[in-house]
């Protein structure tokens, strides 16, 4: 196999796992009132407080990031305000609920990870760690860091 194709089959591998966790947790995430999508912004809006910046962060595309955040601040989790720097501009934040929410979501999205990893024992689940930390350290192709 080359590494193409070998990095190839790792990337797959990886996102099929998140895409499983993603699935299993998306029950609660609805009865929490949001979508994995909206579960991503929230998650985001404290570290990016404009909704370019969240955009660019999530690599999704702006129009989108406006459709989950009507949807967020509609269900009370995200408040808009105006920049007092900058009157042009919305500055966003979590509300209370907001926090509560995506509290409550990490939670089961950890919930629904960790019974995935419970085949592994402790060595490997520090070495998995140990991976991912190595590969989430260095800058991504694209030139944006987490």
């Amino acid at each position: 196999m080359s590494a193409s194709q070998d990095a190839a089959q790792l990337w797959k591998l990886n996102q099929r796992l998140l895409t499983r966790v993603m699935n299993a947790a998306e029950p609660q995430l609805a009865a929490l009132g949001i979508g994995t999508k909206e579960f991503f912004v929230l998650d985001e809006v404290d570290a990016c407080r404009y909704p370019a910046e969240l955009a660019a962060k999530l690599l999704l595309p702006k129009a989108s990031v406006t459709t989950y955040l009507r949807t967020l601040v509609a269900a009370g989790l995200v408040r808009r305000e105006i920049d007092e720097d900058d009157l042009r501009r919305h500055r966003l934040t979590t509300t209370e609920r907001g926090a509560q929410v995506r509290a409550r979501a990490l939670d089961a999205l950890a919930a629904e990870f960790a019974a995935m990893t419970e085949q592994l024992d402790e060595r490997e689940r520090s070495e998995l760690r140990r991976i991912l930390d190595k590969l989430l350290s260095q800058p991504s192709a694209a030139g944006s860091e987490d």
